[in-house]
């Protein structure tokens, strides 16, 4: 990792420039203007609640209570007031200081492009998908006339043969379709060092001097090819600047649940996206993919040492994307989030249960970042604030439970146990008397419901104003929508809760983790539902009944978080099934401008013929060992190992492998086949001359006959 750049001066390719500074006064005075907010209306809501508080914070519970209140309420300001200011900017024509309205379309067009790698590092993924949409997003790019300043890399991490085996031969395939033998590359590695960091890592090291700028997309990315232009001229208009992101929309849902997200992230992330950007302007954060960089700048400065602490907080920075943001910004660089960069894409985890799992992962990796947050010397303000607000977004769960947790025991003591006139941390001479003030319990808890749920319907009258009701289906189906994601919103809300509030404390314990790849089309069956939702269940149950136990009233007001937690197996089946969501999609139910009026590059993805259809019943092994081009593509991309030792023990294993069949070889050792060019050769050679009544003779006289 490279020393941070003297801050008079940044190089960018062979241009010296001065930083800029002059949107930074302005960044100053938005982010001081926001604070004030966000204060002073935490400020004036706890006092509020210290008055609802039977004894207005005159015990340690109660002290408790409104720490709490206030750390939560505070929290919900920041997402509040930063909808408002997203509103109020698309309201009066977008923000002047953006990076894109610096520069007119006719001087955007004159900007030549610069050599840009396209990169997708996939692990485990569904193969045929991936690949299908990064096909559509190579001739996307074909169409706009540019297709020879960039080059496609896929960095594979898969470890199952049977997953990159069909990776390879895919690969060729969609090479071979495009023509784009040369511009597009497929490299596997063979140590999983690092997670998804370290294979970009590992890709800068070996070919990232090839070119200037570097894209990095996820496996479920689409961008269209207009897009990826306007970027990299961006870029070559900005040398200031080390990566820009740009503000991905979720599509190709069919689950109810992925419907969910996708509804609401496109009508609702235009404000927040807006909003953040208006905040956060060159100290924006990176989200790891859908985003461009200055490759030498990326190199230079943004290697990710271990971390020397102790237990969660030693080893590799698993969420590596903000904390790259934040050494960029130490070198000097700029990093900008830019909404109206469009066709930008990802997909939604298709159930519950799936997006749960990815955040158990992203739990631990953001919890990292307190030491970063706290130890790092350089770092910007506002990317300090950045890794904090990754922190808060999974440490707000267990805040949100203690706070229920108090909540009960403020209610039992004064259910269960005399009145305490004269509480030992009370030391005034006359009692204290406790007060209930159910009015302005009302009040402050109807306040709190509208700042949650006032950025939606804010959503909802940008989306008017701006005449895109119809790509939503219209004002009434609109409206049904939002409030239909409301509801289950609010379902979802204590079960996530809970469960991230296990994550956040087997983090802390430093639980170990398996980093798998991501399901993106199967559903939640019952059996796992009730499995993982048990918990939650129990927790439920037992919760809502001794609040019965202590009070009616107090009853009634735990139902919102019981009840949903006691439906969360039912939930997470229902929202996992495909016929729900395809069900309310014929309806016009929870529909977005992409079903109404989709753009090329997701047409391109409609086209489900697959890349490398199966021969028979043969697995992605077997047809490496029996077919000839296919096993010729493979010992291409294969190495010789000359060693004696390792030649001996291979080729016994080739033997058994010929002798009875692949499924007497573990995972590992079918791996060492096929990275071994000879061996795979010869194996392919001695299964063409095997007798008929062996194994291998069977199945390939099942492939001559079919």
């Amino acid at each position: 990792m490279g020393q941070p750049c003297e801050p008079s001066a940044v190089k960018a390719g062979s241009v010296s420039v001065r930083p800029g500074v002059r949107w930074r006064w302005m960044a100053n005075t938005r982010r001081i203007l926001l604070a004030i907010l966000v204060l002073g209306q935490t400020f004036i809501a706890t006092v509020f609640m210290l008055r609802v508080l039977p004894y207005h914070g005159g015990t340690w519970v109660e002290v408790v209570l409104a720490s709490l209140f206030a750390i939560l309420y505070a929290w919900i300001a920041v997402g509040f007031w930063t909808a408002v200011w997203g509103f109020m900017v698309r309201l009066t024509g977008g923000d002047r200081w953006s990076l894109a309205r610096r520069h007119p379309p006719a001087e955007m067009a004159a900007t030549p492009l610069a050599s840009t790698a396209i990169v997708m590092p996939i692990y485990h993924e569904p193969v045929q998908r991936t690949l299908r949409g990064l096909r559509a997003i190579y001739r996307d790019l074909e169409r706009t006339g540019h297709l020879e300043h960039f080059e496609f890399h896929i960095l594979s991490d898969s470890r199952d043969p049977e997953v990159w085996l069909e990776e390879q031969a895919a690969w060729q395939s969609l090479c071979d379709e495009l023509g784009a033998s040369g511009r597009l590359f497929y490299r596997r590695r063979t140590v999983n060092l690092n997670y998804k960091s370290g294979n970009v890592a590992d890709f800068f090291r070996r070919w990232g001097r090839r070119s200037r700028y570097t894209i990095v997309l996820d496996a479920d990315s689409l961008m269209g090819g207009d897009t990826l232009v306007r970027m990299v001229r961006l870029m070559e208009l900005e040398p200031r600047v080390g990566i820009l992101q740009t503000n991905p929309g979720v599509v190709r849902g069919c689950s109810l649940f992925a419907r969910i997200q996708q509804f609401a992230n496109r009508l609702y992330s235009p404000l927040f996206a807006t909003g953040l950007a208006a905040v956060q302007m060159g100290d924006a954060a990176f989200w790891g993919h859908n985003a461009i960089i200055r490759t030498e700048a990326f190199m230079e400065h943004c290697g990710l040492r271990k971390l020397p602490g102790a237990g969660l907080f030693r080893g590799p920075i698993l969420s590596h994307d903000f904390v790259e943001a934040a050494w960029m910004g130490r070198a000097g660089y700029e990093v900008w989030l830019e909404p109206s960069l469009a066709v930008s894409y990802e997909e939604s985890p298709p159930s519950l249960a799936d997006e749960l799992s990815r955040d158990r992962r992203w739990a631990k990796g953001n919890l990292q970042h307190l030491w970063v947050m706290l130890t790092v010397p350089g770092l910007r303000f506002a990317h300090r604030m950045a890794l904090f607000n990754g922190i808060m977004g999974y440490i707000a769960s267990p805040l949100w439970l203690l706070f229920l947790v108090f909540t009960t025991v403020e209610a039992a003591q004064l259910a269960l146990f005399p009145i305490d006139y004269f509480p030992e941390d009370h030391s005034g001479l006359y009692p204290l008397w406790p007060e209930w003030r159910p009015g302005l319990a009302i009040t402050l808890a109807l306040t709190t419901v509208a700042m949650l749920f006032a950025p939606k319907l804010l959503a909802w009258l940008d989306a008017l104003v701006h005449r895109r009701l119809t790509d939503f289906g219209g004002t009434v189906r609109s409206l049904l929508s939002v409030i239909l994601e409301t509801l289950i919103s609010v379902m979802l809300a204590p079960i996530k809760m809970l469960s991230h509030s296990a994550y956040v404390l087997g983090a802390l314990l430093n639980l170990s983790l398996s980093w798998a790849g991501q399901n993106r089309t199967e559903e939640t069956r019952w059996r796992d539902a009730l499995i993982t939702q048990a918990p939650g269940m129990v927790t439920g149950l037992g919760w809502s009944a001794f609040a019965w136990y202590l009070d009616p009233l107090f009853f009634i007001w735990s139902l919102p978080v019981a009840v949903p937690l006691i439906l969360a197996a039912p939930t997470a089946v229902w929202l996992s099934r495909v016929w729900a969501g395809l069900g309310l999609r014929r309806l016009g139910i929870l529909r977005t401008p992409e079903e109404t009026s989709p753009p090329s590059v997701l047409t391109d993805t409609a086209d489900e013929q697959a890349l490398l259809p199966r021969l028979g019943q043969l697995t992605r092994f077997e047809e490496a060992v029996l077919l000839p081009e296919v096993n010729a593509m493979h010992c291409s991309l294969a190495r010789s190992h000359p060693g004696r030792l390792r030649q001996e023990t291979l080729r016994g294993v080739a033997k058994r492998c010929l002798a009875e069949g692949p499924g007497v070889l573990s995972r590992s050792e079918l791996s060492h086949l096929c990275r071994d060019s000879d061996t795979l050769a010869w194996l392919h050679h001695a299964a063409w001359r095997s007798d008929p009544d062996t194994w291998w003779g069977r199945k390939l006289a099942s492939v001559v006959g079919g």
